[in-house]
């Protein structure tokens, strides 16, 4: 029970540290989310990761048989 009351108390000592520091204002005429070349190479490594996964299940459908 108090492994569980530690768990928790840590929790929420984490989430107020990380939203204080994380909430700095935003000043006019900035974009809120960046989206730039990081966000479009996850979003292909992400695709080719479930090609991969596609691929390698189909493949071994096809052994079984």
């Amino acid at each position: 029970m108090a492994k569980n009351l530690i768990l928790t108390a840590g929790l929420f000592l984490f989430a107020g540290v990380t939203s204080a520091i994380l909430a700095t204002p935003v000043p006019p005429g900035a974009s809120v989310i960046p989206v730039d070349g990081g966000v479009s190479l996850l979003v292909a490594a992400c695709a080719g990761y479930g090609v991969k996964k596609i691929y390698d299940a189909r493949k071994g459908k096809s052994a079984t048989k």
